[in-house]
C-alpha cells in the first residue's frame, strides 16, 4: 500500500474497493466506502474507482437516496470469480478465439492442465 502523499496504482485501489465490498454483509455508498477505506481517500476517487469497476462489469450499483450504492457483481463476488470475469473480458476482445485458448492451454502447467481436463469432464 502506498504511503501518505504516494500515488497508488489505480489496481491497488480497486482491489482495496473490492476487498471492502466483498467483505461487506450489503451494498455500501461512497461514503461509507471511504470511511472504511481510511487513509484520507477523496469521495470524488471513490466515486471514479467505482464507476470503473461498474464499466467493466464488477460491481452493480442502485439507487440509495441521491447517492449509488454499490456491490459486487455476482460473478466477480470473490477473487477467483474475478479473475474468471477478467479472463473472459479478454478472451471476447479477440476475434481468433481457438487462437487465445490454444496459447492459453499451452502456458499451463501439467497440473493446472489436470485440473482443467477435470472441470470439462475429460
Amino acid at each position: 500500500m502506498a504511503t501518505e502523499g504516494q500515488r497508488r496504482h489505480p489496481g491497488e485501489l480497486e482491489s482495496s474497493v473490492l476487498t471492502v465490498l466483498w467483505a461487506a454483509p450489503g451494498p455500501m455508498t461512497p461514503a461509507e466506502i471511504q470511511r472504511t477505506l481510511g487513509g484520507g481517500l477523496a469521495r470524488t476517487t471513490v466515486n471514479t474507482i467505482l464507476s470503473r469497476l461498474h464499466e467493466k462489469g464488477v460491481v452493480e450499483r442502485r439507487r440509495s437516496g441521491r447517492a449509488f450504492a454499490y456491490a459486487p457483481a455476482r460473478e466477480a463476488a470473490d477473487a477467483p470469480g474475478l479473475a474468471a470475469h477478467r479472463m473472459r473480458t479478454e478472451l471476447d476482445k479477440e476475434e481468433d478465439r481457438e487462437a487465445v485458448l490454444a496459447r492459453f492451454v499451452s502456458g499451463l502447467s501439467d497440473a493446472d492442465e489436470e485440473h482443467l481436463r477435470r472441470l470439462l469432464g475429460g
